[in-house]
């Protein structure tokens, strides 16, 4: 927000600022509503790979350093810190559902 004086932290004319339009690219990585539906019907057919079975059972057991053993397994099988704890917390949710499909 510029004050029209020539020094200080807000130097400069004042203008009156022009909203820019969204552009398509920066939406990307965002989830559509197709995605979501042919991930979550290839899930639900598919089921779950056998090194994600080995995480759900890692939850089932528990333990008091489950967390960080389940956070190791999948970065080493992921590659990456960001997409490890993504698949820990999609795999939770898996177990969350399961468990209440039960109850």
């Amino acid at each position: 927000m510029a004050t029209g004086l020539a020094k200080g932290k807000d130097a400069g004319h004042k203008v009156t600022k022009i909203a820019k339009t969204a552009r398509p690219a920066s939406r990307k990585g965002r989830l559509g509503k197709r995605v979501k539906l042919c991930r979550e019907i290839a899930r639900e057919v598919v089921g779950l790979s056998p090194y994600e079975r080995r995480i759900l059972d890692m939850i089932k057991t528990g333990g008091a350093s489950a967390e960080k053993r389940i956070y190791k397994f999948a970065k080493r099988r992921l590659g990456s810190h960001k997409r490890a704890i993504a698949k820990r917390e999609d795999i939770k949710e898996v177990n969350n559902q399961q468990r209440a499909k039960q109850a």
